[in-house]
């Protein structure tokens, strides 16, 4: 059992999400209210993230705490269910019908 926060994994994995949804480190220190150099020092684990800019990044970043961390979760696939949930929430019917024929045929 993972008694620890790997921060690398989690600066990793922010800087993925990040880089997914086009926003640079400056883009995301300012969607937190935070200076870049501590986006940058997150990202790189140089320094590690509090609960409270963690949920911020979190917010900005339009995912959840559980997803950030799911890499290091036993069982993951619960982080990852509830993200491909909060993904198509919002999408209309015609969308939700269309990741639905996608999913039949994976």
């Amino acid at each position: 059992m993972q008694s620890r926060i790997d921060y690398k994994k989690l600066g990793l994995r922010i800087k993925s999400i990040r880089i997914s949804k086009n926003l640079t480190q400056e883009n995301l220190a300012q969607l937190v209210d935070c200076n870049v150099s501590h986006i940058s020092n997150i990202e790189n684990n140089h320094t590690k993230v509090s609960l409270i800019m963690l949920l911020s990044i979190a917010n900005a970043l339009n995912t959840s705490i559980d997803y950030l961390l799911s890499e290091q979760y036993e069982n993951r696939s619960l982080a990852l269910d509830n993200e491909i949930l909060r993904a198509i929430k919002n999408c209309d019917n015609i969308k939700k019908e269309k990741i639905l024929k996608i999913i039949e045929i994976l």
